[in-house]
């Protein structure tokens, strides 16, 4: 089975994946992740690694690149990440994580430890503004279009078992649908 999880920073994709990653035996393949530690590599913020990857699409197509090549060439496979939905076809099960922003800024600047929220808030729709950008020069992506998933789910309602437990019933679903075919 391969499952992507996308959403916009903040919205708990990194936490869904490992979630599932450990309560089904999956391997995990995070965008987000490489992404911030090639900024770390670089002693950059990721606003300001996020504009080097918009002058140099060599970082995204990579990260991009390797991601599709791994989902493709294994099964049950967890590939988080903006753009695994759309990268990662014979997804099984494609889930869009949403949030809204403050509750998204709350996480961000928690996880990243940023000094304040108003902060992390510039530094968050600066790097979407950017990335949503690269996405649609690169690959005329529009990151907005969520036609492309299965599932969409408000993770400010639910904590990471209660977004894991919906997404555990629909991959029981999809087995048992799969069993039968």
């Amino acid at each position: 089975m391969r499952i992507t999880v996308s959403g916009l920073p903040g919205s708990g994709t990194t936490s869904l994946s490992r979630y599932l990653a450990e309560h089904h035996g999956f391997t995990m393949i995070s965008a987000g992740e490489v992404f911030r530690q090639l900024a770390k590599e670089h002693n950059m913020e990721l606003a300001r690694f996020g504009d080097l990857a918009r002058n140099d699409p060599t970082y995204d197509k990579m990260i991009d690149a390797r991601q599709k090549e791994i989902a493709q060439e294994r099964d049950d496979i967890i590939v988080e990440g903006r753009l695994s939905g759309w990268m990662v076809d014979n997804a099984d099960l494609k889930i869009w994580l949403y949030a809204p922003i403050g509750c998204r800024i709350k996480r961000i600047a928690f996880r990243d430890q940023v000094a304040d929220e108003e902060t992390a808030m510039n530094l968050t729709l600066e790097r979407e503004q950017c990335e949503a950008d690269r996405y649609n020069s690169y690959y005329d992506i529009n990151i907005a279009d969520l036609s492309i998933y299965h599932i969409i789910l408000n993770s400010m309602h639910w904590d990471v078992e209660g977004l894991g437990a919906i997404i555990d019933t629909s991959i029981s679903r999809i087995k048992t649908h799969q069993d039968t075919q």
